[in-house]
């Protein structure tokens, strides 16, 4: 049944996705630099600037964000599949800002995105059994707040060396897309 020319579907539609803006605006007023789809499953966090953010260019603008697209989109994700988050706010607000982005995966691109992780979920990972798993140890994808986290432990640097490359494609496949792949 449609209501003024508009099915209901497309009127929650429009609703979240107000909703949606609403939330990255009062998000980023606040300082959290977001990228991306903000409706996507995957959220990259990336707490260390690299050259290209340096330079004055967006998050994940650099060689980092075009690998990390790449490699996403060879494990079968649809090319907008992904929104990135700069960790450089603190625990409280990083969490909040995830919760708006609702993602399946959280990756920590670097050692300052995974401690960031790691405060802003510290209740969370003190409940896993594996202490491993807890602190977040590259390569391994834990459950956390219902969703999947993956540390990659610094994969900017990791383009520099080729073995390092493989080291973290090896993590990366270990977080495939969750439903069918594109």
């Amino acid at each position: 049944m449609a209501l003024s020319g508009r099915t209901y579907g497309q009127m929650r539609g429009s609703a979240c996705v107000q909703k949606m803006r609403a939330e990255l605006a009062e998000l980023e007023e606040a300082g959290v630099q977001t990228v991306g789809n903000a409706f996507s499953s995957v959220l990259l966090a990336k707490g260390t600037p690299g050259s290209a953010e340096e330079a004055g260019g967006e998050l994940l603008s650099g060689a980092d964000g075009k690998a990390l697209r790449a490699a996403l989109l060879k494990l079968g994700y649809d090319p907008q599949d992904w929104a990135a988050i700069g960790a450089n706010v603190d625990a409280g607000l990083f969490r909040q800002a995830v919760a708006a982005l609702d993602p399946n995966t959280l990756v920590a691109c670097d050692e300052a995105a995974a401690a960031l992780v790691r405060d802003a979920f510290a209740d969370d990972l003190c409940a896993l059994s594996d202490l491993k798993d807890a602190v977040l140890t590259p390569g391994r994808v834990v459950q956390v707040a219902g969703m999947r986290v993956l540390n990659l432990g610094g994969f900017e640097e990791a383009l520099s060396s080729d073995k390092q490359k493989q080291v973290v494609w090896s993590y990366l496949k270990k977080i495939p897309p969750l439903g069918e792949p594109y």
